[in-house]
């Protein structure tokens, strides 16, 4: 078997954030043992470094943006570092560094599925559906923005380079699946129901169970189908990861986030990574890198048994 090969990008910014101190992330996650980690697996690492942007303004936002200009540097170098990682047939993982550089990463994934004929399906595991736009955000953060701006609603800068200068949207709803969301502004909440995202949040999972909602989610993913995971680590309840910006009570446990992580590994479809919102000066001891490595690894193949994946 042909091992895997990664490329890591790391983007340590914090520009699309209301809180400093995701730009740290992408350092913490290497210090945590992330390559090594993945490298005792079998993959193939290739270390990109850090990608360079603009440092953070920190200014109140303008037009309903905060920090525009700086948040469109940092994804147009995510968009080419993410295209050139695809076009070497590497497996891109961004290591964040705020949600907003999803623009970026999930853009430059949506044109090779495009480019290349391949199907895409998009897991946001987040607490917040990041569906804002300038009109009914309640702070201007862009990194409440990025699934907006990818379904082609939001400043024309961010849309065109999602796209790639396309007519139609980086994204559609039907290639996005939610999960673990539970925390939605009010306006943004009816701007989730009226573009009819498909959102598994959390009572679902009260409901349903983190198995059958995973089904749910990954079903019609095939071998036509390039799988992006856009993980958020407040996704996971902060009592177990308490380094993050935005911290909501409520997320799925430990042995929960292992299944997930655990059931899309078992599609060997997963085709490219994001690891966003990582904040060590919320972070005790390094606590949570040391989880989203772990995560990681389950992510990559590794489980409790050695199972013949599907």
């Amino acid at each position: 078997m042909v091992p895997v090969s990664l490329r890591f990008i790391g983007a340590p910014t914090d520009v699309g954030a209301g809180m400093r101190g995701s730009s740290m992330g992408p350092e913490a996650l290497r210090v945590a043992g992330l390559p090594e980690a993945l490298t005792r697996l079998g993959m193939v690492v290739n270390d990109a470094g850090n990608l360079s942007g603009p440092p953070n303004p920190w200014q109140e936002p303008f037009n309903g943006h905060r920090h525009l200009n700086e948040v469109f540097d940092w994804n147009q170098q995510v968009f080419l570092a993410v295209t050139g990682a695809l076009a070497a047939n590497e497996l891109p993982v961004l290591l964040g560094g705020d949600h907003s550089l999803a623009i970026g990463s999930i853009g430059a994934v949506a044109a090779h599925c495009r480019q290349s004929g391949r199907k895409l399906r998009v897991l946001w595991l987040d607490a917040h559906a990041d569906f804002n736009t300038s009109e009914i955000t309640p702070s201007g953060n862009l990194h409440g923005m990025p699934v907006a701006i990818l379904c082609g609603l939001g400043p024309q800068s961010l849309v065109q380079l999602a796209s790639a200068g396309q007519a139609r949207p980086a994204l559609s709803r039907d290639e996005l699946r939610m999960i673990g969301i539970r925390s939605v502004d009010a306006h943004e909440r009816h701007f989730v129901h009226q573009h009819g995202l498909e959102v598994f949040d959390m009572r679902h999972l009260d409901e349903h169970g983190l198995r059958a909602t995973m089904q749910q989610a990954l079903m019609g993913v095939d071998e036509h189908t390039h799988l992006h995971v856009s993980f958020d680590v407040d996704f996971l309840d902060p009592d177990i990861a308490p380094g993050v910006g935005t911290p909501v009570r409520g997320g799925p446990s430990y042995r929960e986030a292992q299944l997930c992580m655990e059931m899309i590994a078992d599609t060997g479809r997963l085709g490219s990574l994001d690891v966003m919102e990582l904040n060590p000066a919320r972070d005790l001891q390094n606590r949570t890198a040391e989880l989203v490595v772990d995560l990681v690894e389950s992510l990559f193949g590794k489980s409790t048994l050695m199972r013949l994946r599907p």
